[in-house]
């Protein structure tokens, strides 16, 4: 609340009777509860002998009817008889009976003229009215000079009321030049001598940072205080407070009863809000009806949020009959008062579709108009598509561009990008531009638009608007199959859109098969005659080992599409082969593949389209020159997972074998970026949003891997890779990877415990089996991860210290400005009790809602407002989505206090996987030792106890 409270009423008469004489009567000094009738009669002579004093209190007894009959005429009188001999506070009290029409005409000027003559007298509490009188050009003109000048002569003689008001011209610069920091003072100096609207203007200082440090609290204390003495508008101001946790701790039940409060004293916004209490269970019980009629009583005042609101309640049927003819009136009501929101959209949307009035498209794309001008992206692309459509106005190709355009420039890129794509694509309104089209599609195709996604296909294919490229459009055709869920094989493929959910009718690039006729089951793959040709190929290649033979060709026969393909790569065409890195269990090479893998079969050239001169990781698996079924058990997992998910596993295009030393070879594609450990610098200086994403996105890889019945088994940041933009992740060595069924047969039981020690979860180190709960577990280090910018425990020996330190509850510390939501789900996730830990459909229901949370605060909040509130959000959700949004403020700060680079790790950190059997054993060991070590102390001790 930023607007100061003034002091404008008038100070009132002056009630104090001061004597010099005493009554001739009784010799009693005068005062004014001690006038008896011969006092008064007394006291009568006294004035009309021309005492000035008996005339003013004279006076004062025929106002109050003291002594005698109420008189306000002869009241009148002497105080005008007394003024006019010099009496200065029946000067006051003359001007008062002018303002107020006492015992004579009303007249302002008169009343200006004597409270005039008593301040030029020094009379204070006319000097502060007579400032009133010049700042609201009563009885004269306007004069803020002089309006500062006799507040500051009133405040200088100890009126409190002048000092509020002198402050609010520090404030405002009136009548002198501002400054915030003297007017701080003096709002200070009223409130303390009790001033409840100097209070306010205080408590508004504090909130604001007006002429001191912003300080909540301080600023909470004193709304409480005028809160307490019951100004409405305070008690709401508090209320707010209290929800927000600003200045105070977060308690919905206080703010449910100060909203309560104020909207039982008339405020308007207060019943909103309380109304806003009862619909959302903020500290009360849910009560829709409650909702209702007081969003009712709220709309009715003229608030248009509450208008909005009530709407919405009509609409939907919430605590009240659904009447979307009453819905239509209220959504009307508030377009209507000049609100530039989402309720002039809805307005529109009822004349699209005629709901709540007669359906019309002229009136439609009016609001739909009015709420783009207003910036409602969502307009703009209805809008775009009246234009585009001819409906309520002509058909206009171009304003369909340049709406399409404006969403995009504002941000909201999923619903309108690929639009603009097909006008830039086809000339549609704005020239022709195939670059720009390209442009446009990959944006749309990152944001998840499958058609977008197919698009791009064909613009690297046919090099349109870029480059040529087959090794992206086999990207982006791969991407494109595996978002689309497996589609059903059609002449026309109907594919649902991500945005409206309605379907697209044209899908180009499905065909039927030239050979057999039949129509593909995926893009361009006829698995009949696939099948064919690879049984045909049988002879023409061998690894050599029938286990390895089987496994390939049992994936040909069944691949349903290019890259559920697996193929004998013989080694001499893989080309530039330089080493990497190296692995617990193998040593990486990248590499060139030179045939590169395959797209499709050209049917006029009788063979393989493939990708050629594609980049490859090449992982030499140590000591396997001679491979058994198990072993290619666990590759099947990663197969397997594969096939569910293209885009969530590094893909495994096949195997090979080294000519020199007999060592085989899994050939998989290269993610540029490399692993997620030494991506850590760049993600902490991400949004919260986008390492929400990026944290989806492993969660739903390891979710593939647990509804196939399995168990990653090594899940570290080393696991992970990432593509160069860090849009795709990419989950890798699931050769630990074990059925779950299986964990407890005795087949499945090992003595030989690997892994990355600080991701291994405790249970692991006590020789329990692995389960889904462990990866959570290694999960946890991750999110932990993504608040540091480093691994954990980098700066410990990985011994059985930390083994030990593990089990006994220790975890890395948590980083500050983590959200507290954020740290609490770690929290879980790290539980040393497995059963206690989220499943991975919970982790992916908690992130992804507040994903659209944090988005959809973002989109709403682009002025910079931030007051708007996230629709279906209940209590909980919203104080997280405020957390991260008050994180990333802070991220900026805290980008400037750590460098990662520089962090140097524990010479005996390792963030390999390796055999950490014997470390588990020393520590069980040092365990056993501390616990044998106790009992003889305890012994001891006993034994001493019993002599004494």
């Amino acid at each position: 609340m930023a607007t100061e409270f003034s002091k404008s009423n008038i100070l009132d008469i002056d009630t104090n009777t001061i004597n010099t004489k005493n009554c001739s009567y009784c010799n009693i000094p005068f005062t004014e509860k001690l006038w008896c009738k011969e006092c008064i009669n007394s006291l009568e002579k006294l004035a009309e002998n021309g005492d000035k004093e008996a005339m003013f209190n004279f006076a004062n007894c025929y106002r109050d009817g003291e002594g005698t009959e109420k008189n306000l005429e002869k009241a009148f009188h002497w105080y005008q008889k007394a003024a006019e001999n010099g009496n200065e506070k029946a000067m006051f009290n003359l001007a008062k009976c002018y303002v107020k029409g006492e015992g004579t005409e009303k007249n302002l000027e008169k009343a200006f003229h004597w409270y005039q003559k008593a301040a030029e007298k020094d009379y204070t509490k006319a000097m502060y009215n007579l400032a009133i009188f010049y700042e609201n050009g009563k009885g004269t003109e306007m004069n803020l000079e002089k309006v500062f000048h006799w507040y500051q002569k009133a405040a200088e003689n100890g009126i409190e009321e002048a000092m509020n008001n002198l402050a609010n011209c520090y404030k405002n610069g009136k009548g002198t030049e501002k400054n915030l920091e003297k007017a701080f003072y003096l709002y200070q100096k009223a409130a303390v001598s009790g001033i409840e609207e100097a209070m306010f203007n205080l408590a508004n200082c504090y909130s604001n940072g007006e002429g001191t440090e912003k300080n909540l609290e301080k600023a909470f204390h004193w709304y409480q205080k005028v809160a307490e003495n019951g100004d409405d508008e305070t008690m709401f101001i508090l209320a707010n407070y209290y929800s927000n946790g600003e200045g105070t701790e977060k308690n919905l039940e206080k703010a449910f009863h100060w909203y309560q409060k104020a909207a039982e004293n008339g405020n308007k916004m207060a019943m909103n809000n309380l109304a806003n209490c009862y619909k959302d269970e903020k500290g009360t019980e849910k009560n829709l009806e409650k909702a209702c009629h007081l969003y009712q009583k709220a709309a009715e005042n003229g608030v248009n949020e509450a208008m909005f609101n009530l709407a919405e309640c009509y609409k939907n049927g919430e605590g009240t009959e659904k009447n979307l003819e009453k819905a239509f009136h209220w959504y009307q009501k508030v377009a209507e008062n000049g609100d530039e929101g989402v309720a002039i959209f809805k307005l529109a949307r009822c004349y699209k579709n005629g709901e709540g009035t007669e359906k019309n498209l002229e009136k439609a794309f009016h609001w739909y108009l009015k709420a783009a001008e207003s910036g409602n992206e969502e307009a703009m692309l209805n809008l775009a598509n009246c234009y585009n459509n001819g409906e309520g106005i002509e058909k206009n190709l171009e304003k369909t561009f340049y709406w399409c355009k404006k969403v995009v420039e504002n941000g909201d890129e999923e619903g309108a990008i690929f639009k603009l794509a097909r006008c830039y694509e086809n000339g549609e309104g704005t020239e022709k531009n195939l670059e720009k089209a390209f442009h446009c599609y990959q944006k749309a195709a990152e944001n998840g638009v499958i058609e977008a996604m197919n698009k791009l296909v064909k613009c690297y294919k046919d090099g349109e608007g870029t480059e040529k490229n087959l090794e992206k459009a086999f990207y982006w055709y791969q991407k494109a199959l595996a978002e689309s869920n497996k589609v059903k094989s059609k002449d026309e493929v109907e594919l649902v859109c991500n945005k409206c959910k309605k379907p697209y009718i044209d899908y180009p690039w499905y065909h039927q098969c030239n050979e057999c006729k039949q129509p593909f089951i995926e893009y361009q793959w006829c698995q009949q005659c696939n099948v064919k040709q690879f049984q045909q190929d049988f002879s023409k290649w061998t690894s050599k080992n029938e286990f390895i033979d089987k496994f390939i060709q049992e994936a040909q026969l069944n691949a349903k599409n290019s890259y559920g393909i697996l193929e004998w790569i013989p080694y001499n065409k893989l080309l530039n082969i330089s080493y990497c890195d190296k692995g617990g269990f193998s040593e990486i090479h990248k590499a060139i593949w030179s045939d590169g893998p395959i797209f499709s079969w050209n049917y006029n050239k009788k063979q393989w389209d493939r990708q050629t001169d594609y980049e490859v990781i090449l992982k030499t698996l140590k000591n396997s020159s001679n491979l058994n079924s198990k072993f290619l058990d666990e590759w099947k997992y990663h197969y397997n997972c594969q096939k569910n998910s293209f885009s969530k596993f590094i893909q495994f295009f096949g195997i090979t074998q080294d000519p020199n030393n007999l060592n085989y070879i899994i050939v998989m594609s290269y993610a540029k970026k490399g692993n997620l450990r030494k991506c850590l610098s760049d993600i902490i200086k991400f949004k919260w949003q986008d390492k929400l994403q990026l944290l989806k996105k492993i969660i739903l890889g390891l979710k593939v891997i647990h509804e196939s019945n399995l168990t990653h088994g090594d899940f570290h940041d080393g696991n992970i890779l990432l593509s160069d933009n860090h849009n795709e992740l990419f989950i890798i060595d699931l050769g630990l990877c074990k059925p779950i069924n299986g964990l407890d047969s005795d087949n499945n039981k090992v003595n030989e415990i690997y892994g990355v020690m600080p991701y291994m979860a405790p249970e692991l180190f006590r020789n329990k089996l692995y389960t889904p709960e462990s990866d959570i577990y290694s999960f946890s280090m991750i999110m932990w991860e993504f608040t540091s910018g480093i691994p954990p425990f980098y700066d410990r020996a990985h011994d059985h210290h930390l083994i030990l330190s593990v089990c006994n509850d220790e975890r890395p510390e948590i980083i500050e400005n983590t959200p507290k939501c954020y740290m609490d789900l770690i929290k879980k996730c790290w539980d040393s009790n497995p059963s206690n830990r989220p499943t991975i459909i919970m982790l992916e229901n908690i992130i992804s809602e507040w994903i659209r949370c944090i988005n959809e605060f973002y989109v709403a909040n682009r002025d910079g407002n931030y007051v708007y509130k996230v629709s279906n959000i209940d209590g909980q959700l919203e104080d997280d989505m405020f957390e991260f949004v008050k994180a990333n403020k802070a991220l900026v700060q805290s980008q400037e206090q750590v460098n990662t680079s520089i962090i140097q790790s524990h010479p005996q950190a390792c963030f390999i996987s390796r055999n950490v059997t014997k470390e588990i054993e020393k520590s069980k060991n040092v365990s056993e030792s501390i616990v044998q070590e106790y009992s003889a102390d305890l012994q001891e001790c006993m034994v001493k106890f019993k002599n004494q």
